[in-house]
């Protein structure tokens, strides 16, 4: 399975939890959007082709 990880702030205790249980099991990408360093294109793409989406 593939899971998209949207973190609109710098993640807390939980959030960093759960990420790494996601990296030890499934194929992972973790997007900052806070850091503004990634495309709008590339991340409606990455939408649609991930299994699971979770936004922090």
């Amino acid at each position: 399975m593939k899971v998209l990880h949207l973190l609109k702030s710098e993640p807390d205790e939980t959030a960093n939890g759960v990420i790494d249980v996601h990296k030890a099991k499934y194929d992972v990408k973790v997007i900052d959007l806070a850091n503004g360093d990634f495309s709008y294109e590339s991340l409606v793409e990455d939408i649609f082709n991930y299994d699971r989406v979770i936004s922090w």
